[in-house]
């Protein structure tokens, strides 16, 4: 059973696994650090910057960072306008009242 629980952390540390900042630090970065700016990057369409921060951090890490970004920003817009959650996300997507 034990066997079964460090395979499976293995996995989750290998998904959760950094590369270290090309600029000369040794501090890896973190995979909220990558989402923001991919995040950021696509905002502004600067796919290189974005193709950079998605090779900060896996695949499945840099989702994972992208999705709590974007939960994140959705309640803190509901929360200023006083809307819910799914009344903010709705019209940030375009998307007709439910």
């Amino acid at each position: 059973m034990w066997g079964r629980f460090r395979k499976a952390g293995g996995r989750v540390a290998d998904a959760m696994r950094t590369e270290p900042k090309a600029d000369g630090d040794k501090r890896p970065h973190n995979l909220f650090e990558a989402a923001a700016t991919y995040v950021t990057a696509g905002a502004q369409d600067d796919q290189e910057r974005a193709d950079e921060a998605a090779g900060w951090v896996s695949p499945e890490a840099l989702s994972f960072g992208v999705n709590e970004l974007a939960c994140r920003a959705v309640i803190a817009l509901a929360r200023e306008r006083g809307e819910s959650p799914e009344t903010v996300a709705r019209g940030l997507l375009g998307l007709p009242a439910a």
